[in-house]
């Protein structure tokens, strides 16, 4: 199969679907790559480059179109300055893309591609699901995006982030407000964490509170009993009454904090207006707003899309090419996505696309099949339940029954296996020395707390909970160590043996605790 890889058109777009590392992974895969010559130019990727690593380079844009089998691009298919021609118009009959698409604000271009009867992936349609991860090219340009918002706001904001105290004087931290602890939120509470700026952070779903914490920031909760979490990893809209409650505490947090980063965006939807222009005039002189979501008109009244403006002083970036201006680390990341996706659709040995539309994450993916319009996909259906059984006689309600029931059946369980256990003790106790059986007592009663204290434990967290309880549960070792110069050979083995199962469990158990630590820290 021909993979195609135009250069991108769109205005202040420096980003790349395909880099050399990209590249030579679908050669591995058994494809040939064609690309535009100077499509990764902008994001420090020569055409030099792209030919080591064994891919064709062609001067004719056209041709790249007109030529492959599957068109991997960044941007939605637009009019061609040169070419006269919409993108859309330039692929293959029958062709294949993948790129951001955005169905839900291009209607029109679905309709062009229709006419080429083309199959299209939309990489901003990829399902919020586990398996999908790799393929996830929001993620990984929200990211990028949280990151660069916070180094725009550095940039324009006239003090340092981080607090220091010098001869000349003194000088307090900044504080930043971020709204919205998606992906893009969280890489920017970590990013103005380190720069030493004291960081609070609001969102709709309590579920993200340990996150926010786990990077250093101050989770802002509002005394509401309302939880904003909805489908898809995304946030619901409220209720008015919490929305109420949600923008007094935004007015308040405008006097007091010099950055805000709002990140506020539902895909297909219009970015919610949080930040107002009364609460931009009551921030100091000099403070700083970041709108992530100016693409779709922006979480403040007062952002011009893709423009920096001053308003009653303070500074709002309205910057809707933040993963492009990190367009080398951005390529590198959303090839790999692209990639991933491709070796889903050509799992084959021949190397053909099959767009699987019983695969949740491809079907998820796929607007158009062959020019049928596929999108939007079906909802997930949800786990049927069981029916509840009759009521039981004499009014009482079946499921309470069977409640009461379980309930005295494990209660005579519990009492029958005490009862045997005991019996089992005291049987052995009755030939056994004292010694033995102090020992032995021990050891049964350690094997049950510890039995009961995983069996409580969220499955989540058994992972490091173990590690910890290796390393620590190493302390075995002093036991072979002072038995290992025993005159018994067979002791020796065994006290060999122990060392060196007991130095596999500190090792192990201190390696896998640090990688556990190192999910929650950020270089």
């Amino acid at each position: 199969m021909l993979i195609g890889v135009p250069k991108e058109i769109h205005h202040d777009e420096h980003r790349v679907a395909v880099t050399p590392q990209s590249a030579e992974r679908l050669l591995k895969l058994g494809h040939s790559v064609v690309v535009e010559a100077g499509a990764g130019g902008m994001a420090n990727i020569t055409d030099d480059a792209f030919r080591e690593a064994g891919a064709n380079v062609l001067p004719d844009g056209r041709a790249v179109w007109e030529q492959a089998d599957l068109v991997l691009k960044v941007r939605p298919p637009e009019p061609h300055p040169t070419h006269g021609a919409h993108e859309a118009e330039l692929l293959r009959p029958g062709g294949h893309i993948i790129s951001f698409i955005l169905p839900a604000q291009n209607p029109d271009l679905l309709q062009r591609l229709q006419a080429r009867n083309a199959t299209v992936l939309a990489m901003d349609a990829i399902p919020r699901i586990s398996r999908a991860q790799k393929c996830d090219a929001l993620s990984s340009m929200a990211n990028i995006a949280g990151y660069r918002a916070v180094v725009e706001a550095t940039a324009l904001f006239g003090r340092f982030f981080g607090g220091q105290t010098t001869a000349a004087g003194s000088m307090a931290p900044a504080k930043v407000l971020v709204i919205g602890a998606g992906v893009a939120g969280l890489a920017a509470i970590g990013a103005a964490g380190r720069l030493g700026a004291v960081v609070r952070a609001f969102d709709t779903r309590l579920e993200v509170r340990q996150q926010i914490e786990s990077l250093g920031a101050e989770f802002l909760e509002l005394d509401f009993e309302e939880d904003g979490s909805g489908e898809g990893g995304y946030a619901k809209v409220m209720s008015p009454a919490f929305i109420e409650a949600e923008m007094d505490l935004f007015a308040h947090q405008a006097m007091e904090v010099d950055v805000i980063v709002t990140t506020a965006l539902i895909p297909g939807k219009p970015a919610p207006k949080l930040i107002t222009a009364s609460m931009v005039q009551s921030m100091r002189e000099g403070s700083v707003i970041v709108d992530l979501a100016a693409e779709q008109g922006g979480n403040c009244e007062l952002t011009e899309p893709g423009e920096v403006v001053v308003r009653h002083g303070v500074s709002i970036i309205g910057h809707t090419d933040l993963p492009s201006r990190m367009a080398e680390q951005s390529s590198l990341l959303y090839a790999n996505n692209v990639f991933h996706l491709v070796d889903e659709l050509t799992s084959e040995a021949d190397g053909s696309i099959n767009v699987d539309m019983g695969d949740e994450m491809i079907r998820g993916a796929t607007i158009l099949m062959a020019g049928e319009l596929t999108w939007p996909p079906p909802a997930t259906k949800a786990p049927a339940t069981a029916a509840p059984p009759p009521a039981a006689a004499g009014g009482q309600a079946g499921p309470e029954v069977e409640v009461k029931d379980k309930g005295l059946n494990d209660g005579i369980r519990s009492a029958i296996t005490m009862l045997v256990g005991g019996a089992i003790l005291y049987g052995i106790g009755l030939y056994a020395p004292a010694s033995f059986m102090v020992h032995f007592t021990i050891f049964v009663l350690s094997c049950f707390v510890g039995w009961q204290v995983i069996w409580n434990v969220a499955p989540a967290l058994h992972t490091p909970l173990m590690s910890v309880t290796n390393a620590i549960s190493g302390i075995v070792v002093l036991g072979p160590l002072l038995m290992v110069s025993d005159s018994s050979l067979t002791v020796v083995v065994l006290a060999t043996a122990a060392i060196v199962l007991a130095t596999i469990n500190i090792a192990g158990g201190f390696v896998v605790t640090q990688r556990m630590l190192q999910m929650f820290r950020t270089s």
